[in-house]
């Protein structure tokens, strides 16, 4: 089986933070003196938010695998939960009022077009307070100190995951 590559942490805080920039929240300060802060779109945050779902996605596929066959890893297991955790601290961060674009019945590009359903944005609360919840229990997992911990906690993760895409995800 081809293993995903772990980014470094210092890698996926600065993949964070580049996100968080194209989401365009930074002040004048953080951006380079010159630059046109208008340059990001809406449909640059809606592929930020892809990519940090895909990476999210990468990194449970691994724990998902580990769960259903048996053969825990712990050390690999933590490191992939560890960088879910983290990922998941800044994705609600990935949605501004504007990405809120989904529309039924339109042909659709998967790069820059957002699946995300009107719901993300009527309770917003609601999807902050999920997601929160799934990076706390993905930090748990990454914490385990046995395999019994981390496959209680990374099912529970699977679990959270599983609810958070059957309320905020269209499938069309």
């Amino acid at each position: 089986m081809n293993r995903p590559v772990l980014l470094p942490r210092h890698l996926v805080a600065m993949a964070l933070g580049l996100a968080l920039l194209i989401a365009g929240d930074a002040g004048p300060s953080s951006v380079a003196s010159g630059q046109d802060q208008s340059a990001a779109t809406t449909k640059d945050v809606i592929f930020a938010r892809k990519i940090m779902m895909d990476m999210i996605g990468t990194n449970m596929d691994e724990i998902d695998t580990m769960l259903q066959t048996g053969k825990i890893d712990l050390t690999e297991g933590r490191e992939h939960a560890d960088v879910i955790s983290v990922m998941l601290m800044a994705f609600p961060h990935l949605f501004p009022p504007s990405s809120d674009q989904w529309k039924p019945n339109v042909e659709r590009d998967p790069g820059t077009d957002t699946f995300a359903a009107p719901e993300v944005w009527k309770t917003y609360t609601a999807f902050y307070q999920q997601t929160a919840f799934a990076s706390k229990t993905a930090y748990k997992a990454s914490r385990a100190a046995d395999e019994a911990e981390f496959k209680k906690y990374g099912a529970e993760l699977r679990a959270a995951c599983d609810t958070c895409h059957s309320t905020y995800l269209k499938q069309q």
